[in-house]
């Protein structure tokens, strides 16, 4: 049986004195997470080893995003030894706002994903098509073609990679794909992974993101291919996120 993850993706929000109550509203309940679910949150770079200082044994702490180059002069990034010199365990990659605004290729984020791994760190690999590709009928073309960012990789490799499903029509604007559309979309990866990797994928966890929240998560999760969720807004609610935490459990 797959751990399901439920991971909070905080994004660009939260002052420090936010974003450590907030950490600390949700470790806090800790005692109350099921224990076939992993819990994740991936604040600011800023506050990432704060929140690792802490020592939460039930929450982990995630980075957003790293550079797809080791170090050089490459103002304003973040490389994956810098994170991985502060503690940093995994770390979200491709994620759609970093496509869709900063103009990531397939080659960056495959570039990311490699260096996360020789890292011995944990990738968050996001894959997902925008409204336009699901109303022409390309969204799995889309998919499998984003896919191949990390289907070059050895099965050794593969092995430590979450994938998340993140609709891009549905990230932020309250609509979601139905439990039914994403069940459809998570079977549809888990059988490119199988057949690349076999018996592999039976064992990859692939969340789903977009818009889940209290009231949509219990169907979503229920769905026998969707291994949890990459949460947005509803990460930044305490009782929303615990709420969703319940759900996955």
């Amino acid at each position: 049986m797959r751990k399901k993850i439920v991971a909070g993706n905080w994004k660009m929000n939260g002052t420090l004195e936010e974003s450590t109550t907030l950490f600390d509203s949700i470790n806090s309940n800790s005692d109350k997470f099921s224990d076939n679910v992993e819990v994740m949150v991936s604040p600011s770079f800023l506050y990432l080893e704060s929140f690792i200082n802490k020592g939460s044994k039930s929450v982990v702490v995630a980075a957003q995003n790293c550079a797809n180059n080791l170090s050089g002069a490459f103002t304003g990034e973040i490389s994956v030894g810098m994170l991985k010199s502060i503690g940093v365990s995994h770390v979200i990659v491709g994620h759609s706002e970093r496509r869709l605004i900063y103009g990531e290729s397939i080659e960056d984020i495959s570039q990311k994903v490699a260096l996360v791994l020789q890292s011995d760190m944990t990738p968050i690999f996001c894959i997902g098509e925008e409204l336009e590709d699901r109303k022409s009928g390309n969204h799995f073309d889309v998919i499998e073609k984003q896919m191949q960012s990390v289907l070059d990789l050895s099965e050794k490799q593969f092995e430590s990679i979450i994938v998340a499903y993140e609709p891009v029509w549905a990230i932020g604007t309250g609509e979601t794909a139905s439990p039914e559309q994403a069940q459809e979309m998570h079977e549809f990866i888990r059988e490119q992974l199988r057949k690349k990797y076999g018996v592999l994928a039976e064992n990859t966890r692939i969340l789903y993101g977009g818009s889940v929240k209290p009231s949509n998560a219990n169907q979503i999760f229920s769905k026998p291919d969707v291994d949890g969720g990459l949460v947005g807004g509803a990460a930044l609610n305490t009782d929303d996120f615990l709420a969703i935490i319940e759900a996955a459990g």
